[in-house]
């Protein structure tokens, strides 16, 4: 299918607005041929980043923290650590469960021995975790997963869902990548999106969704997840294309910016719809100028939610 789905209630005010043109070409175009369409509409996404950093301190994005008494994101002083209990709202999506995987973890540099233990993640065994990439400037992927999770679970339970975090930056290490999986499985989640940003070589630009292949080894069956996962990262990806202007990554996914793996522990022992998203390229100049945005990382969070609520409502 096209990257297209139901439209969503956006939480009010609304932050950011689609023009026109952009919209008719989501709705209109398919596959790569949107992803390059909309990336030429809006002038680039590399051009984005400079007005999205002059313009943070003014926008309504939420300064969420990266972790109990760390920093926030938006450099304004230690903040208490967002709340992972409190209530979802009456809405569209009440009574639906969404897990929200932020990759990574920002202890993880300081256990190396925990982090390279082996697990089985079906097809083979695979490290429990590892530390992720981060920006030239040493702006982590850690870091930023756990802002856009925080930023996804307030526009989540906006819209009724109740939304659960594999890990908050509220544990030294992980969890391993067998555990995350666990989390959304014992949650029963209607959907899974596991957050990331990836560490390719400079010039390599924009997102890609990776979907669960088919696999049934050992502990690992995702035959009856591969369609639903799919219709979830085909969503997800239409809408991230449309709220955030970036365009389909340039070395990953054929411009498609899907790509299906068979390799990765999260998704082989899931047995609930999910997919992952790497959001950019942290080791590209221009591609990091917008992860390191908070207004950017606004966009981000609110074109995956998009894509969750799409996927769910069906």
């Amino acid at each position: 299918m096209s990257y297209a789905g139901p439209d969503f209630e956006p939480p009010q005010p609304r932050r950011f607005r689609r023009g026109p043109l952009t919209v008719a070409l989501a709705a209109l175009v398919p596959g790569a041929l949107l992803g390059w369409l909309v990336y030429a509409t809006v002038g680039g996404s590399g051009d984005g980043g400079a007005r999205d950093r002059a313009s943070t301190s003014a926008s309504a994005a939420p300064t969420t923290p990266t972790g109990p008494g760390e920093p926030t994101d938006d450099g304004k002083g230690p903040s208490p650590a967002a709340s992972a209990s409190a209530p979802a709202a009456s809405g569209p999506l009440k009574g639906k469960v969404v897990v929200i995987d932020p990759g990574h973890n920002p202890g993880n540099f300081r256990h190396p021995d925990e982090i390279n233990r082996p697990v089985d993640i079906g097809t083979n065994r695979k490290e429990c975790d590892t530390t992720g990439t981060s920006t030239d400037d040493g702006y982590t992927e850690a870091r930023f997963t756990l802002d856009v999770a925080h930023r996804m679970r307030t526009l989540l339970r906006e819209q009724g869902a109740t939304v659960k975090l594999t890990q908050d930056g509220d544990r030294p290490y992980g969890p391993c990548v067998d555990e995350r999986a666990r989390i959304g499985n014992e949650a029963k989640a209607d959907a899974v999106v596991s957050i990331h940003a990836d560490g390719s070589g400079a010039g390599n630009r924009g997102f890609h969704v990776i979907l669960p292949g088919s696999v049934r080894a050992g502990a690992a069956d995702t035959r009856a997840i591969v369609a639903p996962s799919r219709d979830l990262g085909e969503r997800v990806a239409g809408r991230f294309v449309a709220v955030t202007g970036s365009a389909p990554s340039n070395y990953a996914g054929d411009g498609t910016g899907l790509v299906t793996r068979k390799d990765l522990g999260g998704l082989n022992l899931s047995t609930v719809p999910k997919v992952f998203i790497e959001c950019g390229n942290m080791r590209d100049s221009k591609d990091a100028a917008l992860l390191t945005s908070g207004a950017w990382r606004q966009k981000a969070a609110q074109g995956i939610s998009e894509g969750i609520v799409s996927f769910l409502r069906g």
